[in-house]
């Protein structure tokens, strides 16, 4: 847990790296982020990046020639490309390159919703959003399935760059392997995918009714060990010119920017405390909330192995707080439930908090 909380003071160097691309973003265009953290930021830089102008879906390969190129209309593939080396093929912006069918790598390419598809329904203006969308091999997307990214121990399939479909290798405290199935994209790359997941989870926080979870997600929200997951890829795979360029091109399409790209260090500034109890193999909170939606109560069924009173918060959507209550805690496990009845129905955060761990859920009241 030191390593992964060490790299949160590398911050500073993200903005120093970039001091020199701020010029593109837009005068005042984060102004009412200033000085914010935690959910008052997230829900200040939604405000921000919000209604955002929709393109066509059909219309994607048409600017991913802008957005994704390597020059020379060569497609910027990061399920296929070899940083420093030669990729296994290459596609060109051709109608001939694109799937169509395919049955191996280097067949086709086609139109990757890095957050999958399935778990939003194919609908809303997030299906031709390009923040999380990737021009990438069909054959790889196809094996990628709607899995959720993560960092594979022993690999099922490997990609001919090196990309992972195997078994995700996070455990929490209790021993326990999380049951699923992950896909680790190659380094060079792990946090541009990390720095699309934080934008979905503030371009569509609280516009997310219906969506599904594949275990890294509930609805737009990244779950504890993810967003643990996905810090540590930011910091290891900083911002590159690609992203920036990217994130220009985009903002000259859609009319809104990936804050995470501009700003990497308030990914800290938003989760670093949800995460504050979990590393990559120890997580000290352990956590169900339920119902959810609830429509009266909600109930908590939490486990840490810290010991001490335990304070349990309700935020409103701007950071507020609206319900706290306080348990001495004597026991490894407690079941607590809250009334909810006086609240108004909309999206709310369960904070569970102990002396030395902290664990964030997202409460809907109907």
């Amino acid at each position: 847990m030191k390593q992964l909380f060490r790299t949160f003071f590398a911050s500073a160097v993200f903005i120093a790296i970039h001091a020199v691309l701020l010029a593109q973003i837009p005068a005042g265009y984060y102004n009412s982020a200033a000085g914010l953290t935690g959910v008052p930021l997230q829900a200040a830089l939604h405000n921000i990046i919000k209604n955002h102008t929709v393109i066509s879906y059909s219309n994607l390969y048409t600017q991913f020639k802008i957005t994704d190129t390597k020059g020379s209309n060569v497609v910027w593939d990061m399920y296929s490309d070899v940083p420093g080396g030669t990729p296994p093929y290459i596609y060109h912006y051709v109608s001939s390159d694109e799937c169509g069918s395919y049955v191996n790598e280097g067949d086709c390419f086609n139109r990757e919703h890095s957050f999958p598809q399935s778990l939003f329904g194919s609908t809303g203006s997030i299906y031709s959003d390009m923040f999380h969308l990737y021009p990438t091999d069909g054959k790889v997307n196809g094996e990628r399935s709607n899995y959720p990214m993560g960092e594979v121990a022993v690999a099922t399939w490997t990609s001919l760059n090196g990309s992972k479909v195997g078994n995700c290798t996070f455990n929490d405290s209790l021993g326990h392997l999380y049951p699923f199935t992950a896909f680790e994209p190659i380094d060079e790359y792990k946090g541009d995918f990390a720095r699309s997941y934080f934008y979905i989870a503030v371009r569509y926080y609280t516009e997310d009714a219906g969506w599904t979870s594949n275990g890294m997600n509930t609805g737009s929200q990244m779950k504890p060990w993810a967003i643990a997951q996905y810090l540590k890829w930011s910091h290891n795979d900083p911002v590159s010119t690609k992203e920036t360029d990217r994130n220009n091109a985009i903002y000259g399409i859609q009319n809104n920017r990936n804050p995470f790209i501009d700003h990497p260090e308030w990914a800290d500034s938003i989760w670093a405390d949800v995460v504050s109890g979990i590393s990559l193999t120890n997580v000290n909170v352990y956590c169900d909330v339920y119902p959810n939606p609830a429509l009266t109560n909600v109930n908590i069924s939490f486990y840490s192995k810290d010991y001490g009173k335990l304070t349990i918060n309700i935020l409103a959507a701007d950071g507020s707080l609206v319900i706290q209550k306080t348990v001495d805690k004597t026991t490894d496990a407690i079941l607590e439930s809250i009334d909810l009845s006086s609240l108004s129905k909309g999206v709310y955060f369960l904070q569970l908090k102990t002396a030395t761990a902290l664990a964030t859920k997202m409460v809907v009241k109907e």
